[in-house]
């Protein structure tokens, strides 16, 4: 069964078109490595720059295999020089009822 993660990645300073680079190859990797459905991935940004990605993993396995696996440890590599992890409560719009953000193209 799928696994939907949503994850917020905030950008270091001047890393904001290399986090979008990263985000826009970052399903079709794991989709071509087999842990990652068909389903859209969806991505937005914050007011203050963070991009959070929605996603769904092929399964709990997928998710584990994935810190296992070399090509996806070094795209991980790539993300930590491009932006820090960061919790959704962090996230001032994710205080709100409804959460709104400006969307992004993945396309």
């Amino acid at each position: 069964m799928g696994r939907l993660v949503i994850v917020a990645y905030r950008p270091k300073p001047g890393k904001e078109q290399r986090l979008l680079e990263l985000t826009r190859e970052h399903v079709p990797i794991l989709r071509r490595l087999g842990l990652a459905t068909d389903r859209p991935p969806y991505a937005m940004r914050a007011a203050d720059g963070t991009v959070i990605e929605v996603f769904e993993w092929k399964s709990s396995e997928a998710i584990a295999s994935a810190h296992e696996n070399p090509e996806v440890l070094a795209m991980w590599a790539r993300y930590a020089e491009a932006c820090d992890y960061v919790k959704l409560a962090e996230i001032k719009e994710c205080s709100d009822l409804f959460a709104g953000f400006e969307p992004l193209n993945l396309g």
